[in-house]
């Protein structure tokens, strides 16, 4: 049975840079891996859904912090025999975000803390009822807001995108969220967390040794 690792962090804070020099680290160690993001957009109705939502195309719902949350955790189980399949033909699955930038962002919207009922409602949802698979590792790649708005918004302008959803464009938010992400790693909330500098370049990351822990 392969592991299963995620990679956390706010919008703009490089969970896709991570995800790729750790992969190319891994693939050169003779390792299998293959890799996956959340929400699924185009893949999966819930998470076209949350699409849709954020960009103000249902109405309320998006104020709907369970509503949310609900929809972006169904889209985690309509995976969920996929990742099961994965970690049996694979060494690593890698997926950047999982079930705790569920809990994160929904427990920041409400303005609670890692210890807060909205979490343990999420890991009841998608844990207990759900029965998705543990993460093995936990990456949190911590950079200030600011920083990780910075990037958002500078990726934005080069890939042609939609611009900023509900949740980006949430300063505010992104910084709250961070503290509860920081919270669930000195919890080591599902299984144990690794810190990452996101604000360090690519080459500074370190993934010589999280590609160790896995060895």
């Amino acid at each position: 049975m392969g592991r299963l690792v995620v990679v956390e962090g706010l919008d703009g804070a490089g969970k896709r840079t991570l995800t790729g020099a750790l992969t190319a680290e891994l693939v050169s160690r003779g390792a299998r891996v293959t890799t996956g993001a959340f929400p699924r957009y185009g893949r999966d109705v819930h998470a076209d859904l949350v699409r849709a939502a954020l960009y103000g195309e249902l109405g309320p719902l998006v104020d709907e912090v369970r509503g949310m949350a609900l929809l972006y955790a169904l889209d985690r189980r309509g995976a969920r025999e996929e990742l099961r399949a994965d970690l049996a033909s694979h060494d690593v699955v890698l997926l950047d975000r999982y079930i705790a930038s569920g809990a994160a962002y929904g427990a920041a919207r409400l303005r609670q803390g890692p210890d807060g009922e909205f979490v343990a409602w999420v890991r009841a949802l998608e844990v207990d009822r759900f029965e998705l698979p543990l993460p093995d590792l936990q990456l949190l790649l911590r950079v200030p807001a600011a920083v990780a708005e910075q990037r958002a918004a500078h990726r934005e302008a080069t890939e042609a995108d939609r611009g900023r959803d509900a949740y980006e464009s949430d300063g505010g938010l992104q910084r709250r969220c961070g503290e509860v992400y920081d919270g669930l790693a000195a919890a080591s909330w599902l299984s144990p967390w690794r810190a990452v500098d996101g604000s360090v370049p690519a080459a500074e990351l370190g993934v010589a040794e999280i590609a160790d822990l896995l060895a």
